[in-house]
């Protein structure tokens, strides 16, 4: 589920579990997670830890259909296992916890800050007009008239995917996005009750998209211009759709052809080649 190829997220749109059965979402790609400031993973935000997440797939009827003591059974009789978590822990007797621990830590090693804009924030590069243009276009609030008219396009993006002085490019938070006007899939509100929080998704990561697809929780997009084209003249209101989401009311961003181009070239200087390389 998590390909180095592809900054460690899933090509498929919904996940294959250990039996082959699909499950209801795409993998989230596993990058820069130390800094994540809300802590909650996975989609829906279920729990407050990377240990905590690290624990849930094996025994998850979908993704490994296991068990932990069948797990540790298999890790404890190893020819290696024994003496590698000896040499981290001190103890070559292993546990669940141990084995979160492994695993976790190891997902905190996985650092991306070495896209484009990494380096312009850095002065060693300059951004395109049309990157530059798209950077602009990002940060941008639509112009809404007193009746609702829109009277010039804006992204409005930063409000959930950061801007320059947010390198993780997510706030991190849960938004309804105006993906869906009826969800099947309830998101954060599945686990807290609370039908305010129906259609809540965690904002993922806008780094890496060129390796990343396809996108949003569903995978239901399979490029980056689909995406756009989705928030420029798609959005579905809901009750819970987020107040961040400016242009919601007016249907999307309103941006002509050549500013969704300019957009999709800011994007791509978030792509960080050099991260998904050195993994392979």
């Amino acid at each position: 589920c998590h390909l180095t190829s592809s900054a460690f997220d899933d090509t498929n749109r919904f996940s294959i579990g250990i039996d082959g059965i699909a499950g209801t979402r795409n993998a989230m790609p596993l990058f820069n997670l130390a800094w994540n400031n809300q802590q909650k993973f996975f989609w829906d935000g279920r729990v407050k830890s990377l240990e905590e997440q690290a624990l849930e797939p094996v025994i998850n009827p979908v993704e490994m259909h296991d068990t932990w003591p069948n797990v540790i059974s298999k890790l404890q009789t190893d020819s290696e296992y024994p003496n590698l978590f000896n040499k981290a822990f001190g103890s070559s007797t292993i546990d669940s916890t141990a084995v979160a621990k492994a695993l976790s830590q190891y997902e905190r090693t996985l650092i991306s800050g070495n896209a484009k804009f990494d380096k312009f924030l850095l002065r060693q590069v300059n951004l395109s007009p049309s990157e530059v243009r798209g950077l602009a276009l990002f940060q941008k609030d639509p112009v809404i008239d007193s009746d609702g008219t829109l009277i010039a396009g804006g992204g409005a993006c930063d409000h959930c995917h950061g801007d320059p002085n947010n390198p993780l490019w997510t706030s991190s938070a849960f938004e309804n996005n105006g993906l869906d006007d009826n969800f099947i899939d309830l998101g954060l509100a599945e686990f807290t009750g609370n039908p305010a929080d129906i259609g809540k998704f965690k904002a993922p990561s806008l780094r890496n998209l060129v390796f990343t697809a396809p996108y949003m929780h569903d995978g239901r997009f399979e490029t980056i211009d689909e995406v756009l084209n989705f928030y420029n003249d798609s959005i579905k209101y809901s009750p819970t759709i987020s107040p961040l989401m400016k242009h919601a009311n007016t249907g999307g961003m309103g941006l002509n052809s050549q500013e969704i181009a300019d957009l999709k070239a800011f994007l791509l200087t978030l792509t960080d080649s050099s991260f998904v390389q050195s993994h392979q």
